[in-house]
């Protein structure tokens, strides 16, 4: 008899970009960005059901699996990215994503308003920039936030 670990773990997943600037404008470029977050997340079978690129971070709504812990995700996640995004040429100067992450459980009855949340990332940030998003968030969870100097 074999053994199976078995986990159902939904995760919001939020990274910027170094320094947080708004290093990608171009909408199509973000686009390809998302689409190849979901390519490189099914190629190391991890469920990412949804993601958004905005110009200064991204969200990730993901499972995760048993074989990987948070960090080595968003290391994954954050390194692969990064490197296709240099691979690709598209931007004028090397890109690269800032330090650190959150990464916040959501609970199954939650799952569809942090998934709308996300989709609805451009109307929502025509109200609040990324850093009052990042420092709700932080509060929220009952976290100390730490600001990058």
């Amino acid at each position: 008899m074999s053994l199976h670990s078995y986990s159902k773990c939904w995760l919001h997943l939020i990274w910027a970009t170094l320094k947080r600037e708004k290093l990608l404008p171009v909408k199509a470029v973000r686009k390809q960005i998302s689409n190849y977050l979901y390519e490189y997340a099914a190629s190391k079978k991890i469920y990412m059901k949804k993601n958004y690129v905005n110009a200064d971070h991204t969200h990730a709504v993901i499972d995760l699996p048993t074989n990987f812990s948070i960090e080595d995700v968003l290391h994954l996640f954050k390194g692969s990215s990064s490197h296709w995004i240099n691979q690709n040429d598209f931007l004028k100067t090397k890109f690269s994503w800032g330090r650190g992450y959150g990464a916040f459980s959501v609970s199954e009855s939650n799952l569809e308003k942090t998934v709308r949340y996300i989709a609805n990332q451009e109307e929502h940030h025509r109200r609040k920039t990324f850093e009052e998003e990042y420092e709700e968030f932080i509060k929220a969870y009952g976290l100390k936030y730490l600001k990058e100097e």
